[in-house]
């Protein structure tokens, strides 16, 4: 009974941001105002993590799964990737390197703020 509780949850939550997305005046993806509902009600406390722990893991340990039939439709649009695969590929190495780059800068200045909380010297 516990499980069909948490299915009920996230699938309530689901339902509202669809509702909530149906009466934005401008377009806005269902799924991300799930998320941000969902984060809203965890922060208030109307939700407790263990009221959706079991299911939320599960969906996250089979996350892959969902990606399959986004996958699956890219064969749909292989005549448009093989006309543009040169820009394609730059994009892919440009925004690699770039989150490589920021997330680096992340850790290095976390590093320097974490040193100087402790008071001692980031080398």
């Amino acid at each position: 009974m516990k499980i069909i509780k948490q299915v009920g949850i996230i699938f309530s939550i689901c339902a509202l941001s669809v509702l909530i997305e149906h009466f934005l005046p401008f377009a806005f993806p269902a799924s991300v105002i799930g998320m941000i509902l969902l984060f809203l009600f965890l922060l208030t406390g109307l939700l407790k993590i263990d009221h959706i722990r079991e299911k939320s893991d599960f969906l996250l340990a089979n996350m892959a799964f969902f990606f399959i039939p986004a996958g699956v439709n890219v064969i749909n649009y292989l005549d448009i990737l093989k006309a543009n695969w040169l820009p394609l590929l730059l994009i892919c190495v440009l925004t690699t390197i770039i989150t490589f780059a920021a997330t680096a800068c992340s850790v290095r200045f976390t590093m320097y703020l974490l040193s100087r909380r402790k008071g001692g010297r980031h080398e």
